[in-house]
């Protein structure tokens, strides 16, 4: 079986291809595919932009109700056997406190000892990494986090946006994502 393709394709005019692992992380892949068919990630601006840490594409569940559900991790740090670790290269799914991941993606710009295993890697950047690496450079802003001001949360000044993803599953079906019930949704998606 070929692994399916996601291309971001960029307001900057660039492509950001992702391979992504359904053996690796098969929730995590149909989550990312789901929520991409259904148009969620098109039009959206990077929400988040961590200096030497991240590109976090949505903190907010990118403000659409049929993204706001929960997953389980698909980790090694959860128990999953997902050889893929969250470092430079490789998309990866964010998550919350209580072990549960949704739709929302990042790019990691740093190897850090508490992310690798920690959360979700679903598949790796196999086109565009410099474009990814280049918002590591991009000038930031602090956000104000009403649900903590202790947590330092920095958007990009001028957010890249994804004008849209395009998608290559090669003729495999890829069903919705198998959700968590009962769990409650993080505060921050309003």
């Amino acid at each position: 079986m070929r692994h399916p393709l996601a291309a971001l394709v960029m307001d900057s005019g660039r492509r950001i291809v992702c391979e992504l692992d359904p053996e690796a992380a098969p929730n995590t892949v149909r989550s990312f595919l789901h929520l991409a068919r259904l148009g969620c990630y098109d039009g959206h601006a990077i929400e988040r932009i961590a200096p030497d840490f991240v590109a976090d594409m949505s903190y907010t569940a990118f403000g659409k109700p049929f993204a706001k559900y929960l997953i389980p991790y698909e980790t090694r740090d959860a128990g999953f056997p997902n050889p893929l670790p969250a470092v430079p290269g490789a998309i990866v799914m964010g998550g919350y406190e209580q072990g549960a991941a949704g739709g929302e993606f990042f790019f990691p710009f740093a190897e850090k000892p508490h992310v690798k295993w920690h959360y979700p890697a679903f598949g790796r950047v196999v086109e565009g990494l410099d474009e990814v690496m280049r918002w590591n450079t991009l000038p930031v802003r602090r956000v104000d986090f009403p649900l903590d001001p202790s947590v330092v949360i920095t958007a990009p000044v001028t957010p890249p946006v994804i004008v849209r993803v395009e998608l290559q599953t090669f003729g495999e079906t890829y069903g919705e994502p198998v959700r968590l019930e009962g769990v409650p949704l993080p505060a921050n998606w309003g």
